[in-house]
């Protein structure tokens, strides 16, 4: 069996989650921040869904025996270095990935607890879904990510404000997730709540003027997940995903006629060559072009 491993290759991470067309959120958000940060993505998918930059229109959830082959062929494959989980679909594709984390104990896992689509026209994941990331799910990953809305529906409470998403990652806690970080990206001043070891701290941001935020929930989850298999802690790991997020957003350009993507490769903006002149590739050159050995 011959082994490709010439390169010391970067951490591979895992995305689980669906897939949207107009790869602003879902699996192609995930991939692109996960390569922002110099890892190798690879991806689950847990549902095709139709959607543009104005919202989603329809779900088509990937059979959970599926999702299981593609999370099985992936491990069995290749060392993981992380798992980010996004939006799952129903309960049977939340059991199967929980299955899949209780048979390989990965060293970082995150979960972003995706329910409904920001539009909220559309169901990302059903009731006993929904029930089953709360009592079981939650407690298998190792930080948990839900936005205002989400942590109020997990934890059962209004989620108004810093007051509210401190006390409702405190209950989330307390329900059994490790580490929570309810985001507040919609508030005047946006503010993200980490709630770890017992204790909640809020880390500011600034407002950035952009229409262009679809997919900033999965990158941010994506961006914590790759800082922590890059070996940053949490804490850390959140202050270097926020200020990557921000930077996306702030670079970002619409494409369709709702809100944008975000630009998750912004470090890699390239100028075109001036015309006329080509790089001549310092590599492979022609044989004859090299210098004779004497």
């Amino acid at each position: 069996m011959s082994t490709n491993h010439t390169n010391h290759h970067p951490p591979i991470l895992l995305t689980i989650a669906g897939f949207d067309p107009s790869c602003g959120a879902g699996v192609a958000a995930d991939l692109k921040t996960f390569a922002a940060h110099n890892c190798y993505g690879v991806a689950a998918v847990t549902a095709l869904t139709v959607q543009s930059t104005q919202g989603v229109t329809a779900v088509h959830v990937t059979p959970s025996v599926t999702l299981r082959a593609q999370l099985d062929a992936l491990a069995s494959d290749m060392q993981i270095a992380a798992v980010k989980i996004g939006m799952l679909g129903n309960k049977a594709n939340a059991a199967a990935v929980a299955e899949f984390l209780d048979k390989h104990k990965f060293a970082h896992v995150v979960l972003d607890p995706v329910v409904k689509s920001t539009s909220g026209n559309a169901e990302l994941l059903d009731g006993a879904g929904v029930k089953f990331l709360r009592d079981e799910l939650m407690k298998r990953a190792d930080v948990i990510t839900p936005n205002m809305d989400e942590a109020a529906l997990l934890a059962g409470m209004e989620v108004k404000d810093l007051a509210g998403m401190k006390a409702a990652a405190q209950k989330l806690a307390e329900m059994g997730a490790k580490a929570v970080i309810v985001t507040g990206g919609h508030l005047e001043k946006p503010s993200d709540v980490l709630y770890e070891g017992g204790e909640a701290n809020a880390f500011g941001g600034d407002h950035v003027k952009s229409e262009n935020t679809h997919g900033s929930g999965c990158t941010l989850s994506s961006a914590v997940a790759a800082q922590l298999a890059l070996g940053q802690q949490l804490q850390e790991a959140l202050i270097l995903a926020k200020a990557y997020v921000f930077k996306a957003i702030e670079k970002s350009y619409g494409i369709g006629k709702g809100p944008g993507p975000l630009n998750q490769f912004y470090r890699f903006h390239q100028e075109p060559p001036a015309r006329g002149i080509h790089e001549v590739p310092q590599h492979g050159m022609h044989p004859a072009a090299e210098p004779a050995a004497h």
